[in-house]
């Protein structure tokens, strides 16, 4: 190995090591920390943001790269950890490079208080709280996207897209999402107008001490690894892996949505099992880094959906809510009320056939707020108008409607479709792990869930990012990614269980 490939692993870890110390205070802010520390916990994060964009920029970086990138024996197979490793920091190199540090230190300390004003606004369902701040996260964003530059076909929200995935384009998703949403919609319609299954299970009410014991016990039958991780409440549920040994999950409850926040919890367990079957040795690389927001997105949609909402999973799961929660419903009525159709207005909360037409309104009013289109101002106006469009609910008040995701608070424009991509991985992942590892029903019936999340951890886990999303999916499921796989499962799951 040589010296300059030593240098570069060396100076990427110990940067690495200062973007933890940010994540922890950042999960510290939406945890833990009283609202007095804010205007403090956002110099502490702009201050690090700084630092870490300078050791990220440093010229010495670029020479590293180069000394290595014209060394064959460091590049000649492509997918060795050497390779792999240059060819990710390249890229984070290029882009990192791109933007000023005042402009980075700026987008931390801004975000940092955007966030708790958002929390504000949103418990007091009153947006123009929040407002001031979404038109200066947009102005940032757009600054952001400016540095970055795009091509001319593409657009400002490409620029920033390709940060959560590669290769991620606005006319690309619409390609996809256009015919996916009429699909959806004509499941959707003709799901509401079939025999409805048992909502029975929708006017359970317990106890939020009693709700957290029991989800943090499927969080554990299901693999997550409670000697590296923990669970706690938050506004808006999310994972934050620091190290394979040290990674947070999050959930939120309400007293009479429980198996809501199962499903929340689940969904965030299946992130935070992806960080805990990262490569310890590979940590601070991107060998130890998950390969992109569409490829972690499927392995929380994967156990959320795949498993949690699946007939077999509450043939194991009925016995335990019964016995440790006292709730009667029968295995049945608790897969069918899992699996309930119901456009509502929570993203989080929605059910699998209308979960995706959520992302594809946030995804429009992104793109065009990104082209200048759309101003803050009117942000609720249009998020309400096409709700009525594409999921025919009226949305109540602000809280219920454009205040209810975090992302925009912390300037994350672009993230959105990897929910949607997400899904449309775990569906294809889900259908080569069937017949990989056997009968996957008769294994979750008995609460067996070692076989999924050890295919997960030999075959998609461990490359961190040695391989790019596609070649990912191809790797794995032999084919490219399409949107099949989820329509078949949708369909195959839910026309037998509305009677259709």
């Amino acid at each position: 190995m040589t010296s300059a490939y030593e240098e570069l692993i060396a100076t990427t870890k110990e940067t690495s090591t200062l973007r933890s110390a940010m994540s922890v205070l950042g999960w510290d802010q939406r945890t833990k920390m009283p609202p007095g520390g804010v205007e403090q916990r956002s110099n502490q994060l702009a201050l690090l943001a700084k630092l870490t964009h300078e050791r990220a920029t440093d010229p010495r970086i670029g020479e590293l790269l180069a000394q290595c990138e014209a060394d064959k024996d460091l590049t000649a197979d492509p997918h060795s950890d050497s390779a792999a490793n240059i060819r990710e920091l390249r890229r984070a190199y290029d882009r990192a490079t791109k933007l000023p540090s005042d402009h980075v230190e700026e987008n931390a300390r801004t975000h940092a208080i955007a966030e708790h004003h958002w929390e504000e606004a949103r418990a007091k369902k009153d947006f123009s709280l929040f407002e001031p701040w979404l038109e200066k996260n947009i102005g940032l964003a757009r600054t952001t996207a400016g540095f970055y530059g795009w091509e001319s076909d593409e657009e400002p929200w490409d620029a920033l897209a390709e940060g959560y995935e590669r290769g991620m384009r606005a006319r690309q998703v619409d390609s996809v999402f256009v015919p996916l949403r009429d699909r959806l919609q004509a499941l959707v319609s003709d799901l509401s107008s079939a025999r409805k299954p048992s909502t029975s299970i929708h006017d359970i009410t317990l106890p939020t001490d009693a709700q957290m014991s029991f989800v943090t016990k499927i969080s554990e039958a299901i693999g997550f690894d409670f000697s590296r991780g923990r669970i706690d409440t938050t506004v808006h549920p999310f994972c934050s892996g620091f190290h394979p040994g040290d990674v947070r999950i999050t959930t939120r409850f309400s007293d009479n949505k429980f198996f809501d926040s199962l499903a929340a919890t689940m969904h965030e367990t299946g992130h935070g099992i992806y960080e805990q079957g990262l490569l310890p040795a590979y940590n601070g690389t991107p060998l130890g880094r998950a390969v992109s927001l569409g490829i972690h997105e499927s392995q929380s949609r994967m156990w959320e959906n795949f498993v949690g909402r699946s007939r077999a999973f509450w043939t194991w799961c009925q016995p335990l809510v019964a016995n440790d929660l006292g709730i009667t419903a029968s295995a049945d009525d608790i897969y069918a009320g899992m699996n309930l159709v119901d456009p509502s207005f929570i993203r989080v909360e929605a059910d699998e056939a209308t979960y995706n037409l959520h992302i594809m309104v946030r995804f429009e009013l992104e793109r065009a707020l990104m082209n200048g289109d759309l101003g803050a101002a009117d942000v609720p106006h249009e998020w309400n108008r096409r709700y009525k469009e594409y999921l025919g609910v009226d949305v109540p008040d602000d809280a219920l409607g454009c205040l209810q995701d975090v992302h925009w608070s912390g300037g994350s424009f672009g993230y959105f479709p990897t929910y949607t991509l997400g899904n449309i991985y775990a569906a294809q992942i889900f259908e080569k792990i069937r017949e990989d590892i056997g009968d996957v029903d008769a294994q979750f019936e008995r609460g067996d869930f070692g076989p999924l999340k050890g295919w997960l951890n030999e075959n998609l886990h461990r490359h961190g990012g040695r391989y790019i999303p596609s070649e990912l999916c191809e790797r794995l499921t032999g084919k490219p990614l399409s949107a099949d796989a989820l329509l078949r499962h949708l369909e195959g799951k839910l026309r037998p269980l509305y009677g259709l």
